[in-house]
């Protein structure tokens, strides 16, 4: 309930969240405004989208693991956002360790570091793929792929050889 308060704080600059079936676990969260020096901010333009719409689904032990979180829509390619709408973010990995011993806090989530994630991706565009939405099960595996990835070879880009 206190995540959702102090998110509830920033709804009057970019973000709102609504409870998916009033269940304070599962959030849907629309990011109305990205970096407006961005290609992202550019096809929100062109495509006429007023929101990111990611899904954030917590644990039973948050705030000492994260939430799961994936883009819903539009449809995201390129830079960070993965198959599924999975996003490649440490900070949202279970082995990195809760911050000060207090946990994970959602407000910090939605820090710059975050939105670079984001602003990375294109509006998809391409016919057919483009209506096509993101699953669950797709974003859950590419997420635990890219997590084995990174326990590899730490939070860098592995060499294209691997993948």
């Amino acid at each position: 309930m206190k995540e959702l308060q102090d998110i509830a704080r920033l709804s009057d600059r970019f973000i709102s969240v609504e409870l998916v079936d009033e269940s304070l676990f599962d959030w849907n969260v629309k990011l109305h405004q990205v970096d407006k020096d961005s290609v992202l901010w550019q096809d929100m333009k062109e495509t006429n989208t007023e929101y990111i719409l990611l899904n954030l689904t917590f644990p039973d032990n948050f705030p000492f693991s994260p939430p799961f979180m994936r883009v819903l829509s539009p449809r995201l390619e390129n830079g960070y956002v993965l198959d599924g709408g999975a996003i490649c973010m440490e900070l949202l990995t279970p082995r990195l360790p809760a911050a000060g011993g207090e946990g994970l806090c959602v407000v910090h989530m939605f820090n710059e570091g975050f939105l670079f994630c984001l602003v990375q991706g294109r509006i998809c565009r391409k016919a057919g793929k483009s209506k096509k939405s993101f699953s669950r099960k797709e974003a859950e595996a590419t997420f635990k792929s890219l997590v084995k990835t990174h326990e590899k070879y730490g939070w860098v880009t592995p060499p294209v050889s691997d993948g």
